[in-house]
């Protein structure tokens, strides 16, 4: 008995994300036969959650007279990644971003529209029931009904390669049986969705403190492609970075995913508000959060923070909208309806990231801090809210917001994550590789599985670029894949 219907398949992709089931799905309609393999039991992974992808000059944009310049955009992500991210892979991600939204819609992708988020450009294509209508009722019936085999709880556990390198087949197993099984193919796609997800590579590979670090995932990004890339003689490039999305509240009580949609995690940890330190201190311009990657740098400049709201904020934003939302989940300019109900539920709970007080000394004790110093920088704070003007790290007048009326609440706030990008160094055809830097002939990467995106910080400023990409480097592998087997293979056949 085998695990797969065939023995052997032109491509055999790793991976059911964005990226995997796009390469799947491009590759089939160029006419390959395709194992899709996805190791949990449900398909999709963290892209089922994404809300839009990132694309310049689309039909969408067109019609709302919304123009962006590629070539600023690149200019300005090169820039912004210090060099470190590759003008090549951008130029052509770029050119190719207004056909990767069209080829969606004629896959059956509905758009609500496009926005942009934060202070950045409207270049976010927001989909229709996320990530999980994308890819489940549309992309991936397209694809099964090409012939693309889909294995779930399988896994793929090695590379086999000929004397030269060259990809020969991979050995494949069963989640659940433990039977494992060779697959003879010409070309593997690895869309594995980086590693977020494994504690050992989070510690060896990034600087984070991961004790502060919550990723907000599927929890299926446990470098599996990376690794099976690294064994086989990849590159490993453009680790260390995760992207980051500001504060994040801990309850080791509830999955992290379930405060996504909170309106209280969106208060207190994503408003341009009021932010103290371990020792009781402001120490940023919380208007950062506007960049949410920037903001999670910021928080982990410190070894703790608290977000401080009090009365008046919060029922200003229940009455007249917050002043930053997150993505889709909670909109910018939402009025908060249900905060006060979450928050009384959290502080009846005793839930551990908040704290209530009646006055600001005793919400400074209850939360472990220096009383005085933290009276003295609310004061400080509140003065510079009276003058509207902040003399210390000069933001912004509008979100100078006294804290003076009670109750009092604190948040203590840890850092969100939601993926990692980077790990194998790819051509412009998505061609993993190796350490001389020449290409494994037929590995392929795509997605977080692929570097040249990135530097040190995502770049929300252009958001949906991470799944914009994912969906482009996944058709980019599929398509150089089919032409690898037409071309190369064939001649060598």
């Amino acid at each position: 008995m085998t695990l797969t219907k065939r023995t052997s398949y032109d491509i055999v992709v790793v991976g059911t994300g964005a990226a995997g089931t796009a390469a799947a799905l491009e590759a089939a309609q160029h006419g390959a036969t395709v194992l899709l393999l996805e190791k949990g039991r449900h398909t999709g992974g963290s892209s089922n959650y994404t809300e839009g992808l990132f694309a310049v000059d689309s039909y969408l944009q067109q019609a709302q007279h919304i123009h962006v310049s590629a070539t600023e955009v690149l200019k300005e992500e090169i820039d912004y990644s210090k060099y470190r991210a590759d003008s090549r892979i951008w130029r052509q991600y770029l050119d190719d971003s207004a056909d990767t939204v069209q080829w969606l819609k004629d896959q059956g992708v509905e758009y609500e529209g496009v926005q942009a988020m934060g202070a950045g450009e409207a270049t976010w294509h927001i989909y229709k029931g996320m990530g999980q209508a994308v890819l489940h009722d549309a992309l991936q019936p397209k694809a099964l009904a090409l012939g693309v085999e889909l294995l779930t709880s399988t896994t793929a556990i090695d590379l086999h390669q000929a004397d030269n390198g060259t990809i020969t087949g991979v050995t494949i197993q069963n989640a659940a049986t433990k039977e494992i099984q060779l697959v003879n193919t010409h070309a593997v796609i690895l869309a594995t969705g980086g590693y977020l997800n494994n504690p050992e590579m989070m510690q060896n590979l990034t600087h984070y403190d991961t004790s502060r670090l919550i990723p907000v995932s599927s929890g299926k990004g446990t470098g599996d492609g990376l690794r099976l890339a690294w064994q086989a003689g990849a590159q490993q490039y453009g680790t260390g970075m995760a992207m980051l999305f500001g504060g994040y509240l801990k309850d080791p009580s509830e999955p992290s995913f379930k405060y996504m949609a909170s309106q209280m995690e969106t208060a207190a940890g994503q408003q341009p508000l009021l932010w103290l330190n371990e020792h009781g201190e402001r120490f940023v311009d919380e208007a950062v959060v506007y960049n949410f990657s920037y903001a999670g740098n910021a928080l982990y400049t410190q070894n703790q923070v608290f977000s401080i709201l009090d009365q008046g904020v919060i029922d200003r934003m229940a009455r007249d909208g917050n002043f930053m939302g997150l993505g889709v989940y909670v909109r910018r300019g939402e009025k908060m309806t249900k905060l006060q109900a979450e928050i009384d539920a959290a502080v009846a709970a005793n839930k551990p990231f908040i704290f209530k007080a009646k006055t600001i000394e005793e919400l400074a004790a209850k939360m472990h801090l220096p009383v005085d110093q933290v009276t003295r920088s609310i004061q400080t704070y509140n003065q510079y809210c009276d003058n509207g003007q902040d003399d210390e790290f000069g933001k912004d007048p509008a979100y100078l917001v006294k804290v003076d009326q009670g109750p009092f609440y604190g948040f203590e706030l840890n850092v969100g994550a939601f993926c990692t990008m980077g790990g194998l160094k790819v051509t412009t055809a998505n061609e993993v590789l190796d350490t001389k830097g020449m290409p494994i002939p037929g590995l392929y990467a795509a997605g977080n599985d692929a570097a040249g995106l990135t530097g040190d910080t995502y770049g929300p400023n252009m958001p949906g670029t991470c799944v914009g990409y994912a969906f482009y480097s996944g058709r980019n592998s599929g398509r150089n894949a089919v032409t690898y087997l037409n071309n190369d293979v064939a001649v060598s056949d």
